[in-house]
């Protein structure tokens, strides 16, 4: 299949080859007939990605200060490469698509295929949304007035949190495709409703459509709307224009009246006045695309619904109301339409993007044949079984920012990659030189040359991975954390135990170069039968609250999810295993998703560890420390680039180029599979590490310290 996307870095817009998406749980999967192209919000896109890095940084100065922080802890280098790899990554356009239903996945039960639907799909041949994201057409709509349904839809949220009543005079600014489509949602409400635009072609549109419209070139607009309302001046403005000026928001106030209400559902600048909105007490707020809903992973991904009678006009709700507009011809859409260009002719429309040339609506027609292949051969390989090839399943930014550099320093060789959309797996594989991409794992896990299987996928579909992996005969490498749950990990280690393949997880801090010099000065193996106070910080950082990583069900939380790094370099670091733990979180309360915690740690030999899990400090402090305290000596590292010891001799600081231990992780992990041995971490201290972050999460709910040995079985089925 065939997708649109924006390259950010050449700014080139191309129309890439892919895997066809499978429908997971709770999706819908559509063959597209036609999308929209939505020349206002797809422009701003496509000028971003044309623009050079000195522009690109001037549109987002948080993201400039985000990278000056970085440079600070992290240094130059690896700061540039993290910005680059940002760029190299593909935009999906289209947001505006109808097509047929080819399978739904599992609880989605009131869709079937062949039925027409629209949703908020890209400009793709196939694609895979989630299903309130997704609205059956009603048989009278036809698929081109269907188009407009997702972008009607904004204009429609814009429209409900403005609240006009039957009688109000409301201006819409900008009369683009949502403008003209939010002016008619306002017509139908019993408003006045007065249009303005630079362009005069648009404005005679929309008088053609019953809208009073002035064209700023040739009207004085606030004398205009003024005159209109007997000088009162507008009950309300929608802003529908596509523009980082700020002139518009002061242009929205001079418009209204007393105590009016101004909403924006385009782009504008936002530095205000506020002498322009406090002497008129105007009531300001930003709607959020469709609706109720959007940005909400728990509604969009997961599917589950807002309550009617609590959330009356949700997305979907949304879009079923266009839908209805459409069928009763309450909405006209068909004017609209500038033009209908068959999708391989896409240059078309993206090469006038941004021109006064631009067509105000434009839809993309797709073929009706489309071929449908989860497998995509981007090279024709030729390896042989005894190459030991890996298959990667996952194609998310660590695995191109770390993993997939780390696995080809020592030339692995990767005979494909697995992602659920398949376009980030393609792009890193046309990137890395491999052969394959697939969004069906399976594939992978079938082929008989393929001896590793690397899991770097979300958290809460690394166990039943890890089991699906070592079922299918493959030696296995996960990403932390192995398990979210103590079910998860009795099924793991029953299936490990059953497999005879070995099981590594992702934790790269004991292969760190300065960690390892650090073991070596503490004593090595000896080190095991010497207490000591080990001491470590995460200075995370802050991350989203509707981040998937503080899902529970998803992430695990970030406690489980990241944390545990810092536990297994504490029991590195002693030779021990943890026998006790006990959690205190930040705040009054408890929440197994919280971010700013300390947990203290008891060994078997003795030793103690205090592990300091920050989200509320700041990005230009180190974000990682750890100390060691053991017979009269002092050991601390600094970021994984600095070195400082205290009492060992002649002994005193390493400095080196920040490196966390990947490379020696993945190093170790090869020569493992083409020379066996035994596993690079025990499984012992994988199992513990994570039994450990479950009885700490046992620990907080109870408010005490939780015996690790104590939780379930599991101490009872690991090797000592």
């Amino acid at each position: 299949m065939r997708q649109l996307v924006q390259d950010l870095r050449t700014g080139q817009t191309r129309l890439d080859t892919l895997p066809t998406p499978i429908a997971g749980p709770g999706h819908v999967l559509i063959q597209t007939s036609h999308s929209l192209v939505s020349s206002g919000t797809e422009r701003m896109l496509v000028e971003f990605g044309r623009a050079g890095l000195l522009t690109k940084a001037r549109q987002q100065p948080e993201r400039v200060r985000q990278v000056l922080d970085k440079i600070k802890t992290d240094g130059l280098r690896p700061t540039l490469r993290a910005v680059f790899r940002k760029l190299d990554l593909p935009l999906p356009l289209g947001y505006c698509n109808v097509g047929t239903v080819l399978a739904v996945g599992s609880g989605v039960t009131d869709l079937r295929p062949g039925q027409r639907v629209v949703s908020n799909g890209a400009h793709a041949e196939i694609v895979c949304v989630g299903r309130q994201l997704v609205a059956p057409i009603p048989q009278a709509v036809t698929n081109e007035e269907a188009a407009f349904t997702v972008v009607g839809a904004i204009g429609l949220q814009g429209v409900r949190l403005l609240e006009p009543t039957l009688g109000e005079t409301v201006v819409v600014l900008g009369l683009g495709l949502i403008g003209l489509l939010t002016a008619q949602l306002l017509q139908c409400n019993g408003c006045c409703v007065l249009g303005i635009d630079l362009d005069e072609s648009r404005c005679e549109l929309a008088r053609t459509m019953g809208i009073t419209a002035f064209s700023v070139l040739t009207t004085n607009p606030v004398q205009a709307v003024l005159a209109a309302t007997s000088g009162i001046g507008a009950d309300g403005v929608i802003i529908c224009t596509a523009t980082q000026s700020h002139e518009v928001m002061q242009q929205a106030a001079q418009l209204s009246r007393r105590r009016g209400r101004v909403v924006l559902v385009g782009t504008a600048g936002l530095h205000l006045n506020r002498a322009d909105f406090y002497a008129k007490e105007l009531r300001f707020q930003v709607s959020c695309s469709y609706g109720p809903g959007r940005h909400d992973p728990v509604y969009e991904q997961q599917g589950q619904d807002y309550p009617l009678p609590y959330v009356r006009w949700t997305e979907n709700r949304n879009f079923q109301a266009i839908l209805h507009l459409l069928e009763t011809g309450q909405v006209q859409v068909k004017p609209l339409i500038t033009q209908l260009v068959p999708l391989a002719e896409y240059t078309r429309i993206y090469d006038h993007l941004g021109r006064a040339s631009a067509a105000l609506a434009s839809l993309l027609i797709y073929p009706e044949a489309v071929e449908q292949t989860h497998t995509l051969k981007l090279t024709e390989p030729h390896f042989t079984p005894t190459d030991g090839m890996v298959g990667l399943i996952g194609a998310g930014n660590f695995v191109g920012a770390t993993l997939l550099p780390a696995l080809q320093r020592p030339r692995a060789t990767i005979w494909g990659i697995a992602s659920a959309s398949g376009l980030t797996g393609t792009r890193l594989a046309r990137r890395h030189g491999i052969a394959v991409s697939t969004t069906d794992y399976r594939v992978l896990l079938n082929n008989p040359a393929i001896a590793l299987i690397v899991i770097a996928t979300r958290h809460n579909q690394h166990a039943q991975l890890t089991i699906d992996a070592l079922q299918a005969g493959k030696h296995v490498f996960v990403e932390k954390p192995l398990a979210i749950y103590e079910s998860e990990l009795l099924a793991i280690i029953d299936a490990y135990h059953h497999s005879g393949k070995t099981l590594t997880v992702g934790f790269n801090r004991r292969f760190a170069p300065l960690v390892v010099h650090m073991k070596a000065l503490l004593g090595g193996p000896v080190s095991r039968d010497i207490p000591m106070n080990v001491v470590a910080t995460m200075n995370a950082g802050a991350v989203p609250p509707d981040s998937w990583v503080h899902d529970r069900a998803v992430g695990g939380g970030r406690l489980l999810g990241e944390a545990c790094h810092l536990v297994d370099l504490v029991t590195h670091l002693t030779g021990s295993r943890v026998v006790a733990v006990c959690l205190n979180t930040l705040g009054n309360g408890f929440s197994e998703t919280a971010d700013s915690a300390s947990l203290l740690l008891r060994y078997e030999n003795g030793a103690t560890g205090v592990i300091n899990y920050f989200a509320n400090g700041h990005t230009a402090y180190a974000k990682e420390r750890v100390e060691v305290y053991s017979q009269g000596r002092t050991l601390v590292l600094d970021n994984f680039r600095t070195l400082t010891a205290y009492g060992f001799g002649g002994v005193s600081s390493k400095r080196m180029r920040q490196d966390k231990g990947h490379p020696e992780l993945v190093k170790r992990l090869l020569a493992q599979l083409k020379n066996g041995g035994d596993s690079i971490i025990p499984f012992g201290d994988i199992i513990n590490t994570t039994q450990t972050m479950l009885a700490a999460l046992q620990s907080g709910r109870e408010g005490r310290w939780v015996a690790v040995m104590g939780v379930g079985t599991i101490a009872e089925m690991v090797e000592p």
